[in-house]
């Protein structure tokens, strides 16, 4: 009895098909574990040329200032979105559609699943990893343990990765103490942490940590941290 041999295209197709099983499998177990565990390090740590001081810390020991401002500041939309804000992604399309500053649309979910799980830079193919990424957070992990990774793997300075690393090196306490100033500040510099101080800080920074430190009482009282904090 003679084996009928598959045809290239046929192989090829069933070894892609293959490919992407294990693909799936892998990145399930590989976001499972991080339900459990912290993430050890990140793409973006390991390609610091300043070296990486971090040091992981539970929501719980991290200040609701901090949470808030970051909400704010980033993702207003965070507890109301399934990882995704449609309409500020359609807003940042149009607006770089124009010529003008480059613009992101990207959530505070999507900003977890790139530091986490990808790299900074890559285009198109990279994002459209982290929306996979971001939507197996989404499913996976929920939203505490997303603003919870997010808080101690994000940059907050050269060389300087999550809340408390943060509230160490500017404020010289731990980040469950952090005022509502002093979030505010933080969260400022987020989209450009080795450009934007958090110490002395002037101009359009200066402005906008005012402009966040304003709007802390407006995330807590209109409900916008209610996926973290009930």
């Amino acid at each position: 009895m003679t084996t009928r041999k598959r045809s290239f295209p046929t192989r090829i197709i069933l070894l892609l098909f293959r490919l992407s099983i294990y693909f799936i499998l892998v990145t399930l177990l590989w976001v499972g574990l991080y339900v459990f565990l912290p993430p050890p390090v990140t793409a973006t740590m390991l390609m610091d040329d300043n070296g990486i001081t971090k040091d992981w810390i539970s929501l719980s020991d991290i200040s609701p200032n901090l949470t808030r401002a970051v909400i704010a500041a980033e993702d207003s939309k965070f507890c109301s979105h399934d990882g995704f804000d449609k309409q500020a992604i359609f807003k940042a399309i149009e607006h770089n559609r124009q010529g003008k500053r480059i613009r992101g649309g990207s959530t505070i979910s999507q900003q977890t699943a790139k530091n986490v799980f990808l790299w900074q830079d890559g285009g198109y193919f990279r994002k459209g990893l982290e929306a996979y990424f971001t939507f197996l957070i989404e499913k996976i992990w929920g939203k505490k343990r997303i603003i919870e990774v997010y808080l101690n793997v994000a940059e907050t300075g050269i060389g300087t990765y999550g809340a408390q690393a943060a509230a160490q090196r500017y404020f010289k306490k731990d980040a469950s103490a952090l005022t509502k100033f002093e979030s505010a500040r933080i969260a400022a510099a987020l989209p450009l942490p080795k450009k934007r101080a958090v110490n002395g800080a002037r101009g359009f920074t200066r402005r906008y940590g005012n402009t966040i430190a304003a709007r802390i009482n407006v995330v807590k009282n209109e409900g916008l941290d209610d996926c973290v904090y009930k």
